[in-house]
């Protein structure tokens, strides 16, 4: 697959088939994954794939304490309630959403029911945790940031193998069942997980495809020449 297709066909799955994937498929994604530039090559992240019983259990660990009313508990700051454009591109997603999946806004069952299919990872056949290495937390956020290069490179050579994916911060809201069922080390910080699988085609969401703004809107140009060429100044020039 074409690079530039991948990423511009890619789209987040949240429906997916009982089908299983293998543990060889996932060692090659999660190779190129690993292929993602970090900062001093310092290489922070880390892949916890869960599937089967394991995963079973962050479900029901995470369903059972969502449903008893126990507070999130996240490993890193939570995003809290947006505003403005942000708030606008949130609400514009979940409409999408859930017109899709034909749930009503006073429907509370249903949309209920779509929050805790995020806690369930989507009911994925494979979830990938992310973490970082703790230490780095003292060197500010570029240990996250360059996660979050890898994970980028997970969803892309997850769909360019046929694989469906959804970055999922809810399936981690309740850390210390992922981390006890997942045997995460101390010295690791949770980041996120991954729900990968292979796209249920009748999955009504699985078609909806956020919108995204247009170069102009968020892209600066400084320094370009009248024709639009960039262009190195020569240093005896710049010097003058």
């Amino acid at each position: 697959m074409d690079l530039f297709d991948a990423m511009r066909d890619r789209r987040s799955i949240r429906g997916f088939t009982d089908a299983p994937v293998s543990r060889a498929l996932m060692e090659e994604v999660l190779a190129a994954a690993n292929m993602a530039p970090s900062s001093m090559n310092t290489q922070p992240w880390h892949f916890h794939v869960l599937s089967g019983e394991v995963l079973e259990n962050v479900r029901k660990g995470n369903s059972e304490r969502m449903l008893a009313g126990v507070e999130p508990s996240r490993e890193i700051m939570a995003h809290g309630a947006y505003e403005g454009v942000h708030r606008d591109r949130q609400v514009g997603i979940a409409k999408q959403l859930f017109a899709a999946m034909g749930i009503a806004r006073e429907d509370k069952v249903m949309r209920q029911d779509w929050v805790m299919r995020g806690f369930r990872q989507f009911d994925a056949p494979v979830s990938v945790v992310v973490t970082y290495d703790k230490v780095l937390d003292e060197h500010g956020p570029i240990a996250v940031f360059d996660a979050g290069a890898a994970v980028y490179g997970l969803v892309l050579a997850a769909w360019a193998k046929g694989l469906g994916a959804v970055i999922n911060g809810q399936g981690i809201m309740q850390s210390p069942v992922v981390r006890e069922c997942a045997e995460i080390p101390e010295d690791q910080v949770i980041l996120t997980c991954v729900a990968l699988g292979w796209p249920d085609e009748e999955f009504a969401a699985n078609d909806v495809k956020a919108t995204r703004r247009e170069v102009s809107e968020n892209c600066s140009f400084q320094g370009f020449d009248a024709d639009g060429a960039g262009r190195r100044t020569p240093r005896s020039e710049a010097a003058e």
